[in-house]
């Protein structure tokens, strides 16, 4: 599995229309979360952030807000944002534009938001410029660090340095509220937030200009 823990500024370049970190120079870091709400996994997520009163991003898939609207009430009731993740997770990589398209607006009536992520990450320019469009007005949003908790072949310690040894001002962090990556995410988010927490920065959740 081939992946890059930190985007490089090349791929930025190449992928235009996207965003993939939050400007400015405080010492804050944007930790979003993918594939939720999960009955079990997203509440430990939700007790993890109240506890460092740390705020996050959950990009969600519209199939499972419909299963568990009851998590998708409580991400927005303690302060978090949403993005929409599509209905039935597709990879636009091997899906039909006007398939993928249709899987986006299906999200659109469970999900309020302006925030895009395509799953996988793998998301065509043409793609992105459709969405920027008057009838989805969504903003594609990447990020600058991978924690890899979905990779089972790696330690949770590893998940954990993916991001401490990474991360920046204003860097966006993904981590995925799944069953594939419960043990790893659960440990890296929690050494993620008193790792961060003790050197004075703050959680916010993602916010367009």
């Amino acid at each position: 599995m081939m992946y890059f823990i930190k985007t490089p500024n090349w791929l930025k370049r190449i992928l235009p229309g996207r965003l993939w970190e939050m400007q400015g120079k405080e010492k804050v870091i944007y930790l979003s979360f993918d594939d939720g709400p999960h009955p079990e996994i997203t509440p430990f997520v939700l007790d993890e952030l109240k506890k460092y009163n740390a705020f996050a991003t959950f990009f969600c898939i519209g199939k499972n807000v419909a299963a568990y609207p009851e998590v998708y009430q409580r991400i927005l009731a303690e302060g978090h944002a949403v993005g929409n993740h599509t209905h039935n997770h597709p990879n636009a990589a091997k899906t039909k534009d006007a398939l993928y398209l249709q899987d986006v607006l299906l999200a659109k009536q469970f999900i309020d938001s302006a925030l895009f992520r395509p799953p996988y990450g793998r998301i065509s320019n043409f793609l992105v410029n459709q969405l920027q469009g008057s009838l989805y007005k969504l903003t594609t949003v990447m990020w600058t660090v991978l924690s890899a908790d979905f990779d089972t072949k790696i330690a949770p310690q590893r998940c954990l340095e993916n991001v401490i040894l990474n991360a920046r001002e204003g860097s966006i962090v993904v981590f995925h509220d799944s069953e594939k990556a419960k043990l790893n995410m659960q440990f890296a988010l929690s050494g993620t937030l008193k790792f961060f927490r003790e050197k004075d920065f703050s959680f916010r959740r993602i916010s367009l200009p």
